[in-house]
């Protein structure tokens, strides 16, 4: 071989790598790039599905937390209308308190005036509540309920044999009448105030008049069926 055939194979021999550029490895480098670039692709897949399961999970409890808000503002605002409501039924009933109170005083004032006016009248006697007043002259049962309703009182009705006591006292002993007759029905007593009397204190052998004595006298004995239209005293009853 010449020296020119030397020189000719050490010029192709020189053109394999030029700049330091080596076919096997490029090949190798396309080879490495191939597989890496699946490896990339699938990262940002998962990174992007995470980041949308984030945000789905956020967007779902902003919906939840609103909804609470939401349920929690339409409670208070409910509690809060009843306990308007019941403000304002307190305020009337207090209202309506306030003004029965002002009432109960102008009658408790009018009574004590009544009251003050009756003791100044002669012939009016206090006791427990009630007002008696004791006549000085002899009427008919009638007209001494008539006299009695006249002065704003009735014939007295007798509770109890305390009341009975006091009546005896009152009117110094003389028989009186009292507001009791079975004048509409015979043997069914009745005081004037309509109720039917439960039990009396009768004196013994009382009542006997049959259909002739029909109203009663009150006397230290007990009690009498008497002759409506005879004359006798009587005491009238004003409660307070």
């Amino acid at each position: 071989m010449d020296i020119e055939d030397e020189e000719e194979m050490n010029i192709y021999a020189n053109t394999d790598p030029i700049n330091g550029f080596d076919g096997r490895t490029e090949t190798e480098n396309s080879e490495t790039k191939r597989h890496q670039t699946p490896q990339h692709t699938g990262s940002d897949y998962v990174r992007n599905r995470s980041s949308r399961a984030v945000a789905v999970c956020l967007v779902l409890l902003c919906v939840l937390l609103l909804t609470a808000v939401i349920v929690l503002c339409v409670h208070i605002y409910t509690k809060s209308t009843n306990y308007t409501e019941e403000r304002k039924q307190l305020l009337t009933n207090n209202t309506n308190l306030t003004e029965e109170r002002v009432q109960l005083l102008k009658q408790r004032n009018q009574l004590q005036q009544e009251k003050n006016k009756l003791l100044k009248m002669d012939g009016w006697v206090y006791y427990q509540s009630s007002f008696y007043f004791i006549s000085s002259e002899e009427k008919s049962w009638t007209e001494s309920r008539r006299d009695c309703t006249e002065r704003g009182a009735d014939l007295i009705i007798i509770n109890n044999r305390k009341e009975q006591e006091i009546v005896n006292m009152i009117s110094s002993g003389p028989s009186v009448w009292i507001g009791l007759t079975d004048s509409d029905v015979e043997n069914t007593w009745k005081w004037v105030d309509g109720s039917t009397l439960a039990s009396g204190m009768w004196r013994s052998g009382e009542p006997n008049g049959k259909t002739s004595e029909n109203c009663v006298l009150i006397d230290a004995s007990g009690w009498i069926d008497h002759r409506c239209h005879e004359a006798n005293k009587w005491i009238c009853e004003k409660k307070m």
